[in-house]
């Protein structure tokens, strides 16, 4: 709670205020942070937008301080940190006093899992949150599962590598039928009536509380789901959610449309990390030799792979926003925190250095020397879908990549002697494949 002691925040001026809205904030809202509008993606890496905010709040860190900033927007208390321990001291206190449940987020995400882990109030956070750890079994690097998820990968993947070439709209097709898969079963693998309504449902999100609520297409989406959920085919997820035989309150099918939502940008991240990797041979043949020394009995352990996706996630966050509301009055990095406050973390400003791709740091334990990292947020509220994703995610990197060589046709500055580009337009990036030897 508040002290005697903690000071006040620093207000911008409201110059800086306009300055931050218009090139940290609204670039953000007009790609779209639920689901990512093509145009302004590519837009967004012709103006290379990210670099510019960056530069923005480097200089605004060097004219008011490092303690966190207050922005002047009527009727809204906006607090933008720009200290990495201010930024891993909001994540390490929430749910409470700082809710990852923001007012906008509710919103948004509420058009599509009203009931979902990230936006349910104090009450009813804890059980499902266990629920999802439960059935996503969090704190394993390598899920029970995994030997049925690897198969389904090689199943969906493998049409791809009988093609000559590689592009988003092809890779997308095959990863939403694995994903289907991996959650919901096999019966699942070629209903795309279901995820396009979530799509649907995503698009109205992305306007936040400016859109009406879609009440009738959500229950149409969401009793599908409920169906679907019902009938466990094993080998998937849904099985595991039989095994736990939650309770009303749970609502699973609110849990599974988050992670459904969650996997489209697992798929973003898998075509950048080619891209990073078809344009980075040292890293690339670092990885080749990983996949190629794996046992049999441990192929997915793949920790150089794994560190490659997370460093496409620092370099490119799926997650360019994190939000946190307080709930008290309280305080963050010795400052005042009204309740009703909203806490932003941008995270290219917090994963900006090193400047490169450098996987290694995430193997040698030197990421925790980089300021704030947290491609899956971090914290108790820290993503609990972490370590299956990271499977998955390698996975099908190793599947594709593992007989295949894979050349980046598209035009995208990636190569080791110039600055990587702030924003990744992945909707435009096309692969040509070709077999090795």
């Amino acid at each position: 709670m508040t002290t005697t002691e903690n000071q006040t925040l620093t207000r911008l001026s409201t110059v800086d205020t306009a300055k931050v809205l218009a090139l940290v904030l609204l670039p953000i809202v007009a790609r779209g942070a639920v689901i990512r509008r093509p145009r302004a993606v590519a837009l967004a890496q012709r103006l290379d937008a990210d670099r510019h905010a960056v530069t923005l709040l480097t200089r605004l860190r060097a004219r008011y301080g490092d303690a966190p900033l207050r922005l002047r927007v009527p009727g809204r208390n906006l607090v933008l940190p720009l200290d990495s321990a201010d930024a891993h001291e909001a994540l390490a206190r929430s749910p409470e006093p700082f809710t990852p449940a923001n007012l906008e987020k509710r919103h948004a995400l509420g058009q599509f899992q009203p009931e979902g882990l990230l936006i349910s109030p104090a009450r009813a956070r804890a059980r499902r949150r266990e629920f999802t750890e439960e059935v996503l079994d969090t704190p394993r690097p390598v899920h029970p599962q995994a030997a049925d998820f690897t198969a389904i990968v090689q199943d969906t993947m493998a049409p791809l590598l009988a093609r000559p070439e590689l592009d988003w709209p092809t890779f997308t097709r095959q990863w939403w039928r694995l994903v289907r898969q991996v959650v919901l079963g096999a019966g699942a693998a070629e209903d795309h009536l279901l995820t396009d309504r979530l799509f649907a449902l995503r698009r109205a999100g992305n306007w936040s509380w400016l859109h009406p609520r879609e009440s009738r297409h959500r229950e149409l989406f969401l009793r599908q789901l409920r169906g679907t959920i019902e009938r466990a085919q094993p080998g998937s997820l849904a099985a595991r959610i039989a095994e736990t035989r939650p309770g009303p309150e749970i609502h699973p099918e609110s849990q599974v449309a988050h992670w459904l939502f969650a996997f489209d940008a697992a798929g973003i991240a898998i075509f950048r990390t080619l891209a990073l990797l078809a344009t980075h041979p040292e890293q690339e043949l670092k990885a080749l030799a990983e996949s190629a020394g794996a046992s049999p009995d441990s192929y997915w352990e793949l920790p150089y792979l794994r560190g490659c996706v997370l460093e496409s996630l620092r370099l490119w966050p799926t997650t360019p926003l994190i939000l946190r509301d307080s709930t008290v009055d309280t305080s963050l990095g010795g400052h005042d925190i009204p309740a009703g406050s909203t806490i932003i973390l941008f995270t290219p400003y917090l994963h900006r250095a090193p400047a490169g791709f450098t996987p290694e740091i995430w193997r040698d334990g030197t990421a925790q020397f980089h300021g704030a990292l947290v491609p899956f947020s971090d914290g108790p509220a820290v993503c609990p879908g972490r370590n299956l994703v990271l499977f998955l995610t390698t996975q099908v990197l190793a599947t594709l990549r593992r007989e295949h060589e894979i050349g980046l046709l598209s035009r995208a500055h990636l190569r080791p002697e110039h600055p990587l580009p702030s924003v990744l337009n992945h909707f435009a990036l096309r692969f040509a494949l070709s077999r090795r030897g």
